[in-house]
């Protein structure tokens, strides 16, 4: 049913007395027999209105008056995005969740993601793919005893940080891939339809909380 079959059924609803039929009792209608022929009266009034162009040139598809929006959204070369930084336990634990725009580095939010955690425990040894190697970020984790494992850039000009044996550690990353799979299971999350951050970030919360209470 589109567009141009509104104004008869408008009209022909508008024309039903309602409270005169419909409001009354089941046995008082069947007895009268008034609203067939109120609805018979009221069928030739509603004659065939003219098209609208509207619905006749935008069949099958939903007109959207503005875009979506909303703070902590950036650009990527996908599309607008928002990044969730997640910070887990070797058994895949969530300890610490952020969100950012997706156009920021995520060489800025770990060390923002740390202090958020929910629990004074701090892993000694933080598992990252390429997109952490940095040396000032390793310089500063160092000095929270914290040693960031992971591999170096393809394009990287300074010389290595890190030999083999530590980077065998990098094959346990799967643990926090399966984490985020866990919050992949709400279907909540998977898109962000929030227009305020903290909205979201609620959400998150509360799916890391149900994850942690049934691993406990």
């Amino acid at each position: 049913m589109g567009a141009p079959q509104r104004c008869p059924l408008e009209r022909l609803a508008a024309s039903i007395p309602v409270v005169r039929h419909l409001l009354a009792s089941l046995r008082r209608v069947v007895r009268q027999r008034c609203v067939g022929k109120s609805v018979a009266a009221i069928g030739p009034q509603a004659g065939p209105q003219r098209p609208n162009r509207l619905a006749r040139r935008l069949r099958r598809r939903h007109v959207c008056l503005g875009k979506k929006r909303g703070d902590r959204i950036g650009k990527t070369r996908r599309g607008k995005g928002t990044k969730i930084m997640v910070l887990t336990d070797a058994r895949g634990l969530p300890l610490a969740i952020e969100i950012e725009a997706a156009n920021h580095a995520e060489v800025n939010l770990i060390e923002p993601l740390i202090d958020s955690a929910v629990t004074p425990y701090v892993p000694s040894k933080l598992i990252y793919d390429r997109a952490a190697d940095s040396d000032p970020l390793r310089r500063r984790l160092a000095e929270r005893n914290v040693e960031l494992i992971c591999p170096h850039r393809k394009g990287r000009v300074r010389p290595a940080t890190q030999d083999g044996r530590k980077l065998r550690r990098y094959r346990r990353r799967w643990i926090i891939e399966r984490t985020i799979s866990w919050l992949h299971d709400f279907r909540r999350l998977i898109v962000r339809h929030e227009f305020y951050s903290y909205l979201f970030h609620g959400f998150l919360t509360l799916a890391c909380l149900i994850i942690a209470l049934r691993r406990l």
